[in-house]
């Protein structure tokens, strides 16, 4: 009498080759999860910039987008967020002045893994046209544990704005060529 079905080695075969494909396979997850953060962080930003941008425009007052604290009070120019980085990984808000109190209008979690680089801690857009003070202001996201292969352009992302006030977003790093 014979009995169908798989012996010992044969199972054992498929579970070498399904342990090898995982191991094979785990760094590509990774790499695309710490892309997708790159990306959604970067979206995030301009997203923030361009509601900011349109509220300073719909009511004729003066919005501010800033790094915030967990108490979500504006962080000031020479404090580092709460994990101990002077970036804005720790989070933006929306903010409008009303009466002389900072109210926000949106807010932006902290996410760690993604540095969020600028040498700026706070940006203004005032009416009529929602026009930033100054001059170009640029925010470079990226990992912030990079590995030797996550170093390159790809991984990065380059957020500018411009005088007028419009963001806008590039593959790469933020450079005075870009």
């Amino acid at each position: 009498m014979k009995y169908g079905g798989f012996t010992l080695i044969e199972t054992m075969v498929v579970i070498v080759l399904l342990a090898i494909c995982a191991t094979v396979s785990t760094p590509v997850f990774t790499a695309w999860r710490v892309r997708d953060q790159v990306d959604a962080r970067a979206n995030a930003l301009l997203g923030t910039l361009a509601y900011a941008r349109n509220e300073a425009i719909r009511r004729k007052s003066r919005v501010t987008v800033c790094r915030v604290d967990a108490a979500r009070h504006c962080i000031e120019a020479a404090k580092a967020c709460p994990s101990g980085v002077a970036d804005w990984s720790c989070g933006w808000a929306v903010m409008i002045e009303r009466a002389g109190a900072s109210i926000p209008l949106r807010i932006q979690p902290a996410l760690d893994t993604i540095s969020v680089a600028s040498g700026l801690t706070a940006i203004t857009f005032s009416p009529p046209a929602g026009q930033t003070i100054g001059s170009l202001r640029n925010f470079e996201i990226a990992p912030r544990a990079t590995s030797a292969a996550q170093r390159g352009a790809g991984w990065r992302r380059c957020i500018r704005i411009a005088q007028g006030g419009r963001a806008r977003i590039s593959d790469g790093a933020c450079t005075a060529a870009s």
